[in-house]
């Protein structure tokens, strides 16, 4: 059982046939689908599924905080099932791939104390930009 879905069953999340296929479609490492690459790949395996209950359940699945939306460079959403372990994301600027990345240190470390200008910071979204070897290879 993946990470998400044992996080669910343990809010008591309603396990509807159609939210478990959501949720087994973004299981995985790295995962960063969009909403579209879900309903293909949920279709595939319930071929019933609408294109409105994927859509709705991941919104259900963002409000919980069981899934993080990350959204780069005018590009689609993606949703990340990976909400519950701090990391950062890696962007081909070519293709939009995306990975998780685990720098070491403290982000908010970066930024000195001037340049918070009062904010209590609580979290850093630090997005790493590049291009990705098989882009890299086109080049």
């Amino acid at each position: 059982m993946s990470d998400l879905l044992q996080r669910l069953r343990e809010r008591g999340w309603r396990m509807t046939a159609q939210r478990r296929v959501v949720a087994e479609v973004l299981a995985g490492e790295h995962v960063h689908l969009t909403a579209d690459e879900v309903l293909a790949q949920a279709t595939r395996r319930l071929p019933e599924i609408s294109r409105a209950t994927v859509y709705n359940t991941l919104g259900e699945l963002v409000t919980l905080g069981e899934v993080a939306e990350v959204a780069t460079d005018g590009r689609a959403k993606r949703y990340d099932p990976n909400a519950h372990h701090p990391h950062q994301h890696l962007v081909c600027s070519g293709c939009g791939a995306i990975r998780d990345v685990h720098p070491d240190g403290d982000p908010l470390a970066a930024l000195p104390t001037a340049e918070r200008y009062g904010f209590t910071v609580a979290v850093a979204e630090v997005t790493f930009r590049g291009r990705c070897p098989d882009c890299a290879a086109g080049t």
